[in-house]
């Protein structure tokens, strides 16, 4: 294995666990990859301020490709680069979404908007339930009410005003959806549209950027800001969003729990999410460049 000076890594279905959580054992391997010198960021759908809602609970700083790619922050949450939507793409895409009639939430530079918060929660407490049958709908959603006021999303009648104001940057709808034929519907409607991505997170969403914000993309711009070769990086992740980065980098990892199209990506395939498959794939290569370098 050639020697890995940079990890990446996605959060949702890869870093974190079903409880959306990092586990002591992802973070121990974590901290003992930055301490044999190893580069360490998150690449995530999510925008800064939801990642570090997650990340601070077990004291982890480390620099980040938030939003699919469409921003850049450094370890202090400086944003190193940005890429939006023009106010003429962002209204189109509102407009599709709405007359589908799709719960969707709004990513820009001055937090995150929705037009209906009570349809927001459900749409969240829907997925929770579909991944966990079992779960009590009580403390679910007591827990999905106390996210939505952690991350602070604004409720507002409508959009157009953000999307045409000049000092709010557009960067990511994010939809929700359990029908999987009306989102494979909305797929094909988007991908007509110029100037955009459309990819998913997950089974039950749609995520739409400028063509330009991919994972993928901002860990090319992340390295070589760093000096650190692809061919020495590695990325983890599970799902469709993760694609751009996966292909991209030397060391590609697909979890236990990715989908078929993932794994087959991929040079390696680790442990589930639930079971710290990427504190599995961090120790392995740890132990690999430490037999290497006794050797030498």
């Amino acid at each position: 294995m050639t020697l890995i000076k940079c990890i990446a890594t996605d959060m949702d279905g890869t870093l974190l666990n079903a409880s959306q959580e990092v586990s002591e054992e992802n973070k121990l391997a974590i901290r003992e990859a930055r301490k044999q010198g190893i580069d360490f960021l998150v690449a995530t759908g999510r925008s800064y301020h939801d990642l570090r809602y997650v990340l601070e609970k077990v004291d982890i700083l480390c620099p980040a490709i938030c939003l699919n790619g469409a921003e850049i922050r450094d370890e202090q949450g400086n944003i190193e680069f940005g890429i939006g939507l023009d106010e003429e793409t962002a209204s189109q895409v509102a407009r599709i979404l709405d007359h589908a009639d799709i719960y969707y939430e709004l990513y820009t530079s001055n937090g995150t908007y929705t037009t209906n918060y009570e349809k927001g929660v459900q749409a969240v407490m829907d997925i929770y339930r579909t991944a966990n049958p079992s779960i009590e709908i009580a403390p679910l959603r007591e827990r999905v009410e106390k996210r939505f006021k952690k991350r602070l999303i604004k409720v507002v009648d409508h959009l157009d005003g953000i999307f045409g104001a000049g000092d709010i940057v557009t960067y990511k709808f994010f939809g929700f959806s359990k029908d999987a034929a009306l989102l494979n519907e909305m797929n094909i409607r988007f991908e007509q549209i110029k100037g955009i991505t459309v990819t998913a997170s997950g089974r039950q969403n749609i995520e739409i950027t400028h063509a330009q914000a991919k994972k993928g993309n901002a860990l090319k711009r992340y390295t070589e800001k760093r000096g650190i070769p692809l061919e020495q990086t590695m990325a983890i992740g599970d799902n469709y969003n993760d694609l751009s980065m996966l292909r991209l980098v030397g060391h590609s990892v697909a979890m236990g729990n990715a989908e078929k199209e993932i794994k087959d990506s991929c040079r390696y395939i680790t442990g589930l999410n639930t079971k710290d498959g990427v504190a599995e794939i961090i120790y392995k290569i740890l132990e690999e460049q430490n037999i290497r370098n006794e050797k030498a």
